[in-house]
């Protein structure tokens, strides 16, 4: 039975479940009375901004009564220096999600398809069903994007095609030689959606080079964020990279301050400070081996990370393990959305963070095994 606000609704969003976002520390803490949990569920830099960055929003704070550069000028000029393109090219967003729903809007018409692998980024099948876009969804082969079978589902309906690499939640990537022979067979109709979001933590030789497919003028959108490695989560702030012809239709559908002052000034002072990126890049590097080595220690099955979180299989209910690891005040992310009951998406922290999980780990094994 529909509600009467539902009987009015936009019919495409029905089905769609609101996303949940990991449990804010602040919740658990008045919930267990604590001042000392920590949140490794969001896959967040552990690691505060740097000084720089801070000091630019500190200096920008005087001029919040105007609004936001709408054309984010000076962040697409630095940003379009550093990518070797065209200021044209660039489009901010409110994070790399607000860019995921504008190619969407600009591109997918109802009952046009989308290919999405899975498990993967939830905001794909949202956006998309939103639109009134037809899901296909293809399941990922040994926990890696199935690049050969996303190809033959490309049929004459499909316009989109996601690519998370390294993909969430299982942080694994899909290699240069095999996104060469998925792009070389893509029929000039499909647009191909790279998100990158967590790139810096996963460069290497065997790491494809997305831009390149940009600057050979093939119909693809190359999707970065300062959210991850920038450690800017909470300022949203997103961007783009594409044939120019392309950017001018998402800005038909951008919102005109769609991110905010402080968010800009602090990219841009990101931009600049690339021993941050350097330092929280080699902190994880370590802080992963750390937790793969306990993870061994502790007989828990994980599956080798190409970004800052690692996807782990507990071999019991992750829902209750997710449980347990709360009242010892550590946040992770159960899987059990994507239908993967045993699994947990841990993000790697501080190497204090990383001690403490191994440490509530470990005691709530003890616990469930005993029981």
């Amino acid at each position: 039975m529909q509600t009467p606000w539902e009987s009015l609704a936009n019919e495409h969003i029905l089905g769609i479940a609101p996303y949940e976002p990991g449990k804010p520390i602040e919740e658990l803490e008045r919930e267990l009375g604590i001042q000392w949990a920590i949140k490794l569920a969001s896959n967040e830099n552990p690691l505060s901004p740097s000084d720089r960055v801070q000091k630019a929003i500190a200096a920008a704070l005087p001029n919040l009564n105007r609004y936001p550069d709408g054309s984010a000028f000076y962040l697409r000029q630095a940003l379009a220096k550093r990518h070797n393109a065209a200021p044209e090219q660039i489009v901010l967003g409110n994070g790399s999600n607000e860019l995921i729903e504008l190619i969407v809007r600009a591109f997918l018409r109802p009952g046009e398809e989308a290919i999405i692998p899975h498990p993967s980024f939830v905001v794909y099948p949202m956006i998309v069903q939103a639109a009134g876009g037809i899901r296909v969804v293809i399941t990922l082969k040994d926990y890696r994007l199935d690049l050969e079978a996303m190809a033959r589902a490309i049929t004459p309906l499909t316009k989109l095609v996601f690519i998370a690499n390294p993909n969430n939640p299982t942080a694994t990537i899909v290699t240069a030689a095999e996104v060469e022979r998925f792009v070389a067979g893509i029929p000039p109709t499909v647009i191909v959606v790279f998100d990158e979001a967590y790139i810096e933590f996963a460069m290497g030789p065997d790491f494809p080079d997305s831009l390149a497919y940009v600057r050979q003028g093939r119909k693809v959108f190359v999707l970065r964020t300062f959210s991850k490695a920038a450690s800017l989560a909470g300022l949203r702030v997103g961007y783009g990279i594409a044939q120019a012809d392309a950017m001018a239709l998402l800005h038909r559908v951008r919102q005109p301050f769609n991110v905010n002052s402080l968010a800009q000034v602090a990219a841009l002072a990101a931009l600049e400070d690339d021993g941050h990126i350097l330092e929280c890049v080699r902190m994880n590097e370590a802080g992963r081996h750390f937790l793969y080595d306990e993870f061994t220690a502790l007989g828990i099955k994980y599956v080798l990370s190409r970004a800052n979180f690692i996807l782990v299989d507990v071999g019991r209910s992750a829902h209750d393990v997710y449980q347990r690891l709360l009242r010892e005040g550590v946040i992770v992310r159960p899987m059990t959305s994507f239908g993967m009951e045993t699994a947990l998406r841990i993000t790697v922290g501080t190497p204090e963070e990383n001690r403490r999980l191994i440490k509530a780990l470990r005691k709530v094994l003890e616990e469930v095994r005993s029981a």
